[in-house]
This record gives structure tokens, C-alpha cells and sequence, in this order.
């Protein structure tokens, strides 16, 4: 483990949130020429998730930092020329497609990992590459089936074998479609500059570390190793000379890292007010948001419905760079249901209205209804700043 300097920069716990709301692009004019391949990059990951409610999660990533961008344009965005991948980060994720050969530490351990859940048939490896390589690019169902019953992770031998070919490094996804991957050869489909795994376990981790402490702003060694998953010991092998500098923030009680460049400028602009996907990359580790925000949040799709507290799928709202709230939404006709929405007090219901009226008119829903109000007397400010929104 490295031995490190001690900190050189004391943080107040409202200025490492506006470091972070900024690293995350929700602080200042968003980019938009950059657009939805700029969030990408400057958010190094972008979590995929089955659930779709407005949208799935990787469409509410860019939409809570650009406003209303075509969901079209957003997989134009991340599939065409070349320009992301799909693999195992914080979970399944799209990433930049430069970042291939820092993911060369992750295919390794694969290849070198010596028990898996589900059995590999004998040849069907083999067969896999060879009909992606004569057919490709195909999904699971082109290739010859994914599964085996209905049941859930009843995988076939066909999709273990692409699967696992997928965590080698020999597969890559280059597209979603219809939700299913669609697998290609990588030697094929990765630019042939940067189809490599020369990088060793050291150079990989240092450059993801850094990647991490870029895109948080400030964060604690469980912050930064949380963000591509990494072991707390990788974290410590290279921390060091990753181009981190340490920091204490009040309040935080633990050592955190920031970014150099973070620290130059103050953090200063206009403040997004949005839904939140509850994958989205700032809120995603629970104990960070509840340390930066003060604000408990927890996905209840999982959970049993009569033990859901905020509903299926919640999603906080942020405002003025703080979280005021949640909204739990579905969508009938054309119509926005807000099914259950928690405010923060009185003074967030102009926010709330105003992020579910532009997420609204992103979906192409020309209406919002209100069913339940956790705190009843807060209903009537809600809807009536609805009504003058939609008005």
C-alpha cells in the first residue's frame, strides 16, 4: 500500500456536494454539443437496468443532464461508429469505447476464474465464436436460443458460451435491440488500436481509480472503488499515483480523494432540476448519497409491494442542487401518473411540478395526475403548480 501525503485541502460538506453535482454534470451549462456521447465520457459508465417505466435507466442518465433528447438519439448515441461498449463495471454498463484496453484487468480475472454458476457444455464455445464469426453480429436467440425453460437464469449451452465469451474479452456487445445484446466478435468490432490487453492489472486499476475520482468530484476510497466495483486493496495499491489528491471533508469522518482539477475552480452555476433514475451514477451508492445529501433512498422494485414505502419505482427529484423529494411515476395513455410523491416540505413543490411536467413532455404525455401525497396538506401547493404549468 502506498503511503500517502496527508491532506492538503479541508472541504466544507457543501462545497464536496457542489464538487460533485458538477463532476456529474448536474452544476453548470451542460454540454450539449458534446451531448449524449459527452455524458458518456464524462461519466465514464452508464448503468443498464431491465426496468422501464418512463424509460429505461440509460436514457434517464443523459435526459437528467441535457433535458428532453430523443430516446432514438440516445442509442444512436451510444451504438453507432464505434463508440461504446457494453461491460462489467459498476454493473452492467455502457462504457466509452476508449476504456477497452482498462478493462483488460477484469477480463483476465475471468479467463483465470475457476468456478462459474452455470455449466459450460462441452463445444459450445467453440461453435459460439465460429457462427458469430461467419454471421455475426447476432443475439443470444440468433445463435440458437438464450434459454433453456422460462425460468429466469435457465440459461442454454449457447448462452453461457456467449456470455462467457463476453467476459473474455473475445465477444463484445455492440448494441441493445429490443433489450436483447447483440454480440459480436471483438477483434471486429473494437477500433484495432485499441484492441488490446497490453495494459497490466496496475496501469488498468490507476486509470480507473482516477476515471472514478474525476466523475465523483470528492470521494471516499468506498466511493471511488464502488464506482467500477474495484476491492478496496486495488483501490489502496494505486491511489497513490493516480493523479488523486487527498482531502478531508467535514462532517465525513473517513480520508477522501478529490480531483486536482475539481479543486482549481469553484464550483459554481445553474442547478438542473430533474427526476432521477435510482441507477443513476449520483445516487447510486446508498451510504454516498445519504452522506452528501442527507437523503435515504432505496429501490423498491424488488421489495414486496405491501412492504414498499416510496413505491416501484421512485425516483428523487433534484433541485437546487439538493434532493426535495420522490416520485414514484407510470404513464397511462398520455398521461403521467405520479402513483405516490414524497415532498421535502412546502418549498419543493414548485421543483416537483416542474420536473414532472418536462419529464411529462419528454415522454409525449400531455397531462400529469396526482394519485397519493405523502404528507396530505402538501397535495394542494403540488397540484396547484401543476395546473399552472400545464396550463
Amino acid at each position: 500500500m502506498t503511503t500517502l501525503p496527508p491532506p492538503a485541502t479541508e472541504l466544507s460538506a457543501d462545497e464536496a456536494r457542489r464538487l460533485a453535482l458538477r463532476a456529474q454534470g448536474f452544476l453548470g451549462a451542460p454540454d450539449r454539443r458534446a451531448g449524449v456521447r459527452g455524458v458518456l465520457r464524462h461519466l465514464g459508465a452508464v448503468q443498464l437496468d431491465t426496468i422501464s417505466v418512463l424509460a429505461r435507466s440509460h436514457e434517464l442518465v443523459p435526459y437528467a443532464r441535457l433535458g428532453a433528447v430523443g430516446r432514438r438519439t440516445v442509442d444512436d448515441a451510444y451504438w453507432t461508429d464505434t463508440h461504446a461498449f457494453e461491460y462489467w463495471s459498476h454493473a452492467a454498463c455502457i462504457l466509452p469505447i476508449e476504456e477497452w484496453p482498462h478493462f483488460a484487468f477484469r477480463r483476465r480475472a475471468y479467463r483465470n476464474r475457476p468456478h462459474w454458476n452455470h455449466h459450460l457444455p462441452d463445444g459450445d464455445y467453440d461453435r459460439v465464436v465460429k457462427q458469430l464469426r461467419t454471421e455475426g453480429p447476432l443475439t443470444a436467440t440468433d445463435l440458437g436460443g438464450a434459454k433453456k425453460t422460462s425460468e429466469w437464469w435457465d440459461w442454454s449451452g449457447t448462452k453461457v458460451a456467449v456470455e462467457r465469451a463476453l467476459m473474455y474479452g473475445e465477444v463484445v456487445c455492440v448494441e441493445r435491440r429490443g433489450w436483447k445484446r447483440v454480440y459480436d466478435l471483438a477483434e471486429r468490432a473494437v477500433p484495432a488500436a485499441l484492441f488490446h490487453d497490453d495494459l497490466d492489472d496496475t496501469e488498468c486499476l490507476r486509470r480507473l481509480v482516477r476515471l472514478a475520482g474525476q466523475s465523483l468530484g470528492v470521494g471516499t476510497r468506498a466511493d471511488i472503488a464502488d464506482y467500477h466495483r474495484l476491492k478496496a486493496e486495488q483501490v489502496d495499491a494505486v491511489i497513490g499515483d493516480s493523479g488523486l489528491v487527498p482531502v478531508t471533508v467535514q462532517g465525513w469522518g473517513r480520508p477522501a480523494w478529490a480531483d486536482p482539477a475539481a479543486l482549481e475552480t469553484p464550483p459554481r452555476g445553474r442547478h438542473r432540476t430533474t427526476l432521477l433514475s435510482p441507477f443513476d451514477s449520483l445516487i447510486w451508492e446508498r451510504a454516498r448519497t445519504e452522506r452528501i445529501f442527507g437523503f435515504t433512498h432505496r429501490l423498491e422494485a424488488y421489495v414486496p409491494k405491501q412492504k414498499r414505502v416510496h413505491g416501484y419505482f421512485a425516483m428523487p427529484v433534484l433541485a437546487g442542487g439538493r434532493l426535495v423529494g420522490r416520485v414514484d411515476p407510470a404513464r397511462e395513455g398520455r398521461t403521467l401518473v405520479a402513483k405516490q410523491v414524497t415532498l421535502a416540505g412546502r418549498k419543493a413543490a414548485p421543483a416537483v411540478a416542474q420536473a414532472l411536467v418536462e419529464a411529462a413532455s419528454w415522454v409525449d404525455c400531455t397531462d400529469v395526475r396526482v394519485e397519493r401525497v405523502e404528507t396530505p396538506e402538501l397535495r394542494e401547493p403540488l397540484t396547484r403548480e401543476l395546473a399552472r404549468l400545464l396550463a
